[in-house]
């Protein structure tokens, strides 16, 4: 038999319930006055003394909403905001063609040239989620695509993701720029950050892999932090594929940091390198033994 409902029913109302019939009396409602309920006062939990709380809540909230999603398993995708797609970036260049000739267009041109040829990222980006959301689907644990929620590499992991009808996460931050998410992440996992090191735990708390696309300081900073986490052992290794050996070599001298004895031989198979979405995807289902998805899917891997 079942248990009467007033055996399981609340002894006290929800602090939503509270909220909601918390109408301050008219006497009350000023603006200098402090009869608003403590958690459902803004300028409150925005004072410097509550930074602990907020911080905790900054934990909290992406936490509560991913285990309602039931998400357990991520791909982490780093990478700068400045890549242009394809056609974006071939856009620019038939304008910069257009312009009178002269030095300036000279110089608009080879920039972009630049980014056009640097559009093969974003394209590659693109590609390797629509890989992992559409093989995902046959998995009893999906895995899902995280990005920092901008342009750039970050709108192509979760465009590719979008493409393909999945779902993918977004981890904005607020800055004086970039602030507006790419609109291509499942709204119900987009979230919004202050503080840097709190992100940054979220992109790797469930992550399964880190994907590294050419980036500047941010993404040096994400990829190194989760290399000196790997490399100290405090927290489990798990495959770093570095996307273009040609920028990440001329970028950062490895062999110089082995032979100046500033890292150990052995850091370096922390990391290995990839040209292509499909290498990557290869490589991953190398390593967790996960079998090739249906030649018939949509994305036609």
């Amino acid at each position: 038999m079942n248990n009467p409902k007033e055996l399981l029913a609340r002894n006290f109302p929800t602090a939503v319930q509270d909220a909601r019939l918390a109408a301050k009396p008219s006497l009350y409602d000023g603006p200098d006055s402090s009869y608003d309920l403590a958690f459902a006062d803004p300028d409150f939990l925005l004072h410097p003394e509550l930074r602990p709380v907020r911080m905790q809540l900054e934990l909290l909230k992406p936490e509560l909403v991913q285990r309602e999603e039931n998400i357990q398993s991520t791909i982490v995708m780093f990478g700068s905001a400045r890549i242009l797609s394809g056609e974006d970036a071939q856009a620019r260049l038939d304008a910069a063609g257009d312009l009178p000739a002269g030095e300036a267009r000279d110089l608009a041109v080879r920039r972009a040239q630049r980014q056009l040829d640097m559009s093969r990222y974003y394209e590659e980006a693109r590609s390797f989620a629509s890989m992992v959301t559409n093989h995902s689907a046959q998995l009893d644990t999906p895995i899902y695509v995280v990005t920092g929620g901008g342009p750039g590499i970050m709108e192509a992991g979760n465009r590719g993701a979008f493409e393909v009808g999945g779902k993918s996460i977004g981890l904005n931050i607020v800055l004086p720029h970039e602030q507006e998410p790419n609109p291509y992440i499942t709204p119900r996992l987009c979230f919004q950050f202050h503080y840097f090191a709190l992100r940054k735990m979220h992109f790797l708390m469930r992550s399964v892999a880190l994907i590294a696309f050419p980036g500047g300081f941010g993404t040096l900073d994400e990829l190194f932090e989760a290399l000196t986490l790997m490399q100290t052992g405090k927290c489990r290794k798990r495959p770093v594929l570095l996307f273009g050996r040609e920028f990440w070599t001329k970028l950062i001298d490895i062999d110089h940091l082995v032979d100046t004895g500033m890292i150990s031989p052995d850091d370096i198979h922390l990391f290995r390198y990839v040209e292509t979405a499909q290498e990557a995807w290869d490589t991953l289902r190398n390593e967790y033994g996960l079998a090739q998805p249906p030649q018939d899917s949509a994305c036609g891997w």
